[in-house]
Order: C-alpha cells, then sequence, then structure tokens
C-alpha cells in the first residue's frame, strides 16, 4: 500500500479557536479539487478545547508532496500562523489497513 497518512496536532492561541476554525475550513475545502488526496478533515480535540487535529490521507508520496508544495497550502497555512500557540505537531504514518483505507 502506498498511501500516506498525516495526522497534524494544532494547539491554538485561547479565544481563537472559532477565527481558526473558519480559515481552516476554507483550506479544507481547497483539498476538495486535489486528485491525489483522499481524506483531509479537521476535528476538535474532546478533551483539550484548545487542540485541533487534522487528519490527511494521500494515495501516494507525491500527492503529498504536491499538496504541501501548492502555493494554495503556504498561503493557507501562512493564514493560519496567528492563531497557533506553538509548533504543530506533524506524525507521518503508512496505512496498513482498515475500513475505508
Amino acid at each position: 500500500m502506498s498511501q500516506i497518512a498525516v495526522i497534524v496536532k494544532v494547539k491554538i492561541k485561547e479565544g481563537q479557536l472559532e477565527a481558526f476554525s473558519k480559515i481552516a475550513l476554507e483550506g479544507v475545502e481547497n483539498t476538495k479539487s486535489e486528485p491525489g488526496t483522499t481524506f483531509y478533515a479537521i476535528h476538535n480535540d474532546s478533551v483539550e478545547a484548545n487542540v485541533v487535529w487534522f487528519y490527511e490521507l494521500y494515495a501516494d508520496k507525491a500527492s503529498a508532496d504536491a499538496h504541501n508544495s501548492s502555493e494554495a497550502f503556504a498561503k493557507w497555512f501562512k493564514s493560519l500562523a496567528s492563531f497557533v500557540d506553538g509548533a504543530p505537531e506533524f506524525s507521518f504514518l503508512t496505512p496498513i489497513g482498515g475500513k475505508g483505507i
């Protein structure tokens, strides 16, 4: 299986979750036109109120690279920076099986 999954934990500054989420969802919308982006979702953490999780699934490494190197992604990522409290935590995974992958 050549798919690539990425999980990103982002801590948001106090009082900025709603504004962050609005802009984050705009970026999620942009991924709908990326042919190799299979799944791209944002989640609020149920325990830590100011934490957001991204789950991303790409057809292959080339698709993940295309997403991350796109002009749209760079602009979107930069627009989120003022809401973020510290560096995002990235986990890069290789799926080995499961429902929907």
